[in-house]
């Protein structure tokens, strides 16, 4: 073996085993059949959950840095960092805007306690509402048994507190078919100033249900993302109560 294999890694590194069954949507592969995966039937599992980024306590400068000036940093005593301002909790929810094939349409989301009905219209319902995030999050489950009910799902996120902290955290959305691989979704862009972003679509085009990555981060709210998408429900002012 050649000295300069050992900083090469091994084949079986190269295969991460845990993501064998993960497909990840991104800018250059955004769409994913679930109908030709079968996995559109039964009961799909959508959820959010988030962290604040390392960033906010400096890991990601450090990060940027040499490798022999991180060996060297190990000799070196840790300089304690300040929690000021960048700290903050962040609300994230997770909700679905939907159209039905009888033309109905309507939100499932925590924020005004529209949490839907998964054995009745719209086959959508809420799990409740986590403030804090972690590893939990929040979750939405979509009734694919009446997938026939279904002409287009839009799940999105929303900063329910108003500090646009997008920046901050570091979120995803993970989709669990009732069969075949998860589905994720990461939300990494660094948009400081958004307050909510439209994550994916489903649709059913001719029997067929896709998954479609949008991650489209707009700077209002739900009424923004309505327009943004031709949705044309009426939109009010909501508030949770204190925890």
């Amino acid at each position: 073996m050649a000295w300069w294999d050992f900083f090469r890694p091994s084949g079986a590194g190269q295969f991460d085993v845990a993501n064998a069954h993960t497909v990840e949507l991104t800018k250059r592969h955004p769409v994913v059949s679930l109908t030709k995966q079968g996995a559109a039937v039964g009961n799909m599992r959508v959820n959010l959950s988030w962290s604040m980024r390392t960033s906010d306590t400096g890991g990601w400068h450090s990060d940027r840095r040499g490798f022999l000036r991180r060996q060297f940093d190990v000799f070196r005593p840790q300089v304690v960092q300040a929690a000021g301002p960048a700290m903050v909790n962040v609300d994230l929810d997770l909700a679905c805007m939907y159209e039905l094939a009888d033309g109905s349409k309507g939100v499932v989301q925590p924020l005004g306690n529209f949490l839907g009905d998964l054995d009745a219209p719209p086959y959508i319902q809420m799990s409740g509402d986590d403030r804090f995030g972690g590893t939990s999050g929040e979750t939405l489950y979509i009734n694919f048994d009446k997938r026939e009910e279904f002409k287009r799902l839009l799940v999105f996120v929303y900063i329910y507190d108003g500090t646009p902290a997008f920046d901050r955290t570091h979120a995803k959305v993970e989709i669990f078919p009732g069969s075949g691989p998860r589905i994720e979704i990461p939300l990494t862009e660094r948009e400081p100033q958004a307050r909510s972003c439209a994550v994916v679509l489903i649709e059913n085009v001719k029997g067929e249900l896709t998954v479609r990555r949008e991650v489209r981060y707009v700077y209002g709210f739900q009424a923004e993302i309505d327009r943004l998408y031709g949705w044309g429900l009426q939109w009010g002012r909501g508030y949770k109560t204190k925890v």
